[in-house]
């Protein structure tokens, strides 16, 4: 009575067991949404991922790729935005697959992770070359460049500029023994700083200032400095009230910015490279410069910005 009892039960189990298999494959054959979505390129499961280095510009470019590859290939998208240590902690992510893409500085590339010095060549030499030897080394490459250029400036009063007539850097350093230099202290330090820079020109300023780096602006338009470094997108740029001198003997190396993605993410997702290939040549030191000001000085959201700048440069629908 008892075996008839178990048996009985048994075949009951089953019974229900092979209903909601036959249910469950019905759901997962069937003509849905979900299924033509993974039928098409097989990446739909899992998001690309993306990762940016602790600084407003970088913040503002990861929103911009997140937005052009949500609205046009359509993948998911997981941003990681503000990782310490920027190329020295995302390079080795990269390599271990943790992230599969990230906008970084084609000098960054060349010097931190090739290991190579600074070289006399164009912007898309060097991309070209960065291209190759990632290709080679890391199962990465570099698409596109996209306008601006990140690098050291050496920046000045408004009035400063006015009352000396400066326009360059060879200008400056006729009369820097009148002036007064401030900057943080690793710029002022580093060989490729100020020495360096110093060394270039002849500068022979009447007294260099350690100065914050978050105080440097605000130094300068005080009247505590006449002299400080920056970037060339830094969002204080973009105010009336500084200038920015011309590098006219090409001193600072370029810091453009592009994409570092991985091989198998492009493969993976095939609509990938297309979208990251929008990014090309879409902005000015100028342009990001002012997109940068509307996130520190004006309290407006990154993500905001970048979709707005989007759609004014009719990359995606507003």
């Amino acid at each position: 009575m008892k075996r008839r009892q178990i048996t009985a039960l048994l075949l009951t189990f089953a019974l229900v067991l092979g209903m909601a298999g036959c249910a469950g494959s019905g759901e997962n054959t069937g003509t849905g949404e979900d299924s033509a979505q993974s039928g098409e390129d097989g990446a739909a499961d899992e998001p690309v991922k993306i990762a940016t280095k602790p600084m407003t510009e970088q913040f503002i470019l990861g929103e911009m790729l997140k937005k052009l590859i949500e609205e046009n290939a359509g993948y998911e998208v997981e941003l990681t935005k503000g990782i310490g240590g920027g190329t020295s902690n995302i390079q080795p992510a990269m390599e271990q697959g943790e992230f599969d893409l990230y906008p970084e500085y084609t000098s960054s590339g060349w010097i931190l992770v090739l290991g190579h010095e600074t070289g006399d060549m164009s912007a898309e030499e060097m991309l070209t070359q960065l291209q190759k030897e990632y290709e080679e080394n890391y199962g990465m490459t570099w698409i596109g460049l996209y306008g601006q250029n990140n690098t050291y400036a050496v920046v000045v009063r408004e009035d400063t500029a006015e009352e000396y007539g400066l326009e360059t850097c060879s200008d400056l350093a006729e009369v820097s023994g009148e002036l007064t230099f401030g900057g943080n202290p690793d710029y002022i330090e580093r060989a490729d700083g100020l020495p360096g820079l110093s060394e270039a020109y002849g500068f022979e300023f009447k007294d260099i200032r350690d100065i914050d780096i978050g105080l440097k602006y605000e130094a300068l338009r005080n009247g505590d400095i006449d002299v400080t470094n920056g970037y060339t997108t830094d969002a204080q740029i973009s105010r009336d009230d500084v200038k920015v001198l011309e590098d006219d003997k090409n001193y600072q190396v370029d810091y453009y910015c592009s994409t570092v993605v991985r091989q198998d993410a492009l493969e993976k997702y095939p609509k990938l490279q297309e979208t990251l290939e929008l990014m090309n040549g879409i902005l000015t030191d100028e342009a990001m410069a002012e997109l940068n000001y509307q996130v520190e000085e004006e309290g407006r959201g990154e993500a905001e910005v970048a979709e707005e700048f989007l759609i004014s440069a009719g990359l995606i629908e507003g």
